[in-house]
C-alpha cells in the first residue's frame, strides 16, 4: 500500500475540514482545494487501511460524470490546475486525485435518488411498506427496479455519525419549498440521465446522492462528487435478477464483508474503530473500482 494516500500533509494551504474520505484546503476567498484520498468510510466509520487507487478512481469517474452532466445544473469545478496552487513538494499528493472548486455555502442535505429498492430503502420499505415517507406498491421485492425514481433524501451528520433519511416535508421545513423542489427535480433529472448512460454501458445505477451549494448570487451548485462508486450503488447489468443484490462495484462489498465478520463472536456494532480489513479484501475492492471506471469511461 505504499502508493496509497490516507490524509494528506499540505503545510502550504490551510486546512478547512477533513471529511471521510476528502481533505479540502483554502485557495483564498473563493477557491477550495479538495484532495480525494484512499480513506474508505462504510456505515460512516472511516477503515483503518486505504484502498490504493481509489482517490484518483472517485476523482476521473466524478469529472466525467461533472463533464457531462454539466447542461443540467452548474457544478463546482473551475478548471485550475491543482498542481498551482501547493508547493512543488506537495504536487504528487494532488496528481490526478485532487480539483480546485468554487467555495460555496453547503445544503446541508443529502439529495438521494432511488431507482431500485436496495439497502436502507429496502429494509425502510419492509417495515413501513415505504422509503423515507414516500409509499409504494405492495409485493416489491429486494432490488427491483421502481415505476419511476423517487427522491429519498437524507440530513448529513458529522464525521463519524450517521446520516439521518428524512422526509421530503421536513426538507421543506430546513431549506424552504422552492430550493426544496428544486433540488428534487434536478437530482431526479441527473439520476435519470446518469442511469440511461450507465446502463448502454452495462451498469445499474440502483441508486445515488448528491450534495448541492449556493454561490454568492444564491444560484444552486453541485458539488462534493456525484455518481462515484462511493456515492452510489453500481450493479452489472449481466448479473441482475430481481430478488438479491448483485455483486456491486462499489463498496457494498465491503459493506458485506464488514457485516458478516464477528469479533469475540459478535457483529461489529458499525461504530469507530473498525475491523482491520484483509489484504485480499484491500486488493479486491480496489479492482471494483478501476473497474467501474474502465467499463463507464471506455
Amino acid at each position: 500500500m505504499s502508493n496509497a494516500l490516507f490524509e494528506t500533509s499540505i503545510q502550504s494551504l490551510p486546512l478547512i475540514s477533513k471529511g471521510k474520505v476528502r481533505d479540502i484546503y483554502a485557495v483564498d476567498d473563493d477557491h477550495l482545494l479538495m484532495v480525494t484520498t484512499d480513506r474508505l468510510s462504510a456505515f460512516d466509520v472511516v477503515m483503518g487501511e486505504p484502498i490504493p487507487g481509489k482517490g484518483i478512481v472517485l476523482n476521473q469517474m466524478a469529472n466525467f460524470w461533472f463533464e457531462r452532466l454539466g447542461h443540467i445544473v452548474p457544478n463546482h469545478l473551475t478548471g485550475i490546475d491543482p498542481e498551482t496552487v501547493v508547493a512543488p513538494n506537495e504536487r504528487s499528493q494532488v496528481i490526478g486525485r485532487a480539483i480546485v472548486v468554487k467555495r460555496l455555502k453547503p445544503i446541508l442535505v443529502e439529495a438521494v435518488v432511488r431507482g431500485y429498492l436496495s439497502g436502507s430503502g429496502w429494509k425502510d420499505y419492509q417495515s413501513t411498506g415505504s422509503v423515507c415517507g414516500v409509499a409504494l406498491p405492495k409485493g416489491l421485492q429486494n432490488a427491483q427496479q421502481l415505476s419511476e425514481p423517487i427522491f429519498t433524501p437524507a440530513a448529513k451528520a458529522d464525521v463519524g455519525d450517521h446520516d439521518e433519511n428524512i422526509s421530503f416535508e421536513d426538507v421543506i421545513q430546513r431549506i424552504g419549498e422552492k430550493l426544496a423542489n428544486q433540488i428534487k427535480t434536478i437530482s431526479v433529472a441527473l439520476y435519470e440521465e446518469a442511469a440511461k448512460l450507465a446502463l448502454s454501458k452495462g451498469i445499474i445505477i440502483a441508486d445515488t446522492k448528491f450534495e448541492f451549494g449556493l454561490d454568492k448570487d444564491h444560484q444552486l451548485v453541485l458539488m462534493d462528487e456525484i455518481l462515484t462508486a462511493d456515492s452510489s450503488r453500481f450493479w452489472p447489468a449481466s448479473s441482475y435478477v430481481v430478488g438479491k443484490n448483485p455483486p456491486s462495484f462499489d463498496k457494498q462489498f465491503v459493506r458485506d464483508w464488514l457485516e458478516s465478520t464477528r469479533i469475540d463472536g459478535l457483529p461489529w456494532n458499525k461504530k469507530a474503530p473498525a475491523p482491520h480489513l484483509p489484504e485480499e479484501v484491500i486488493q479486491k475492492t480496489s479492482a471494483k473500482y478501476q473497474e467501474a471506471l474502465h467499463i463507464l469511461t471506455q
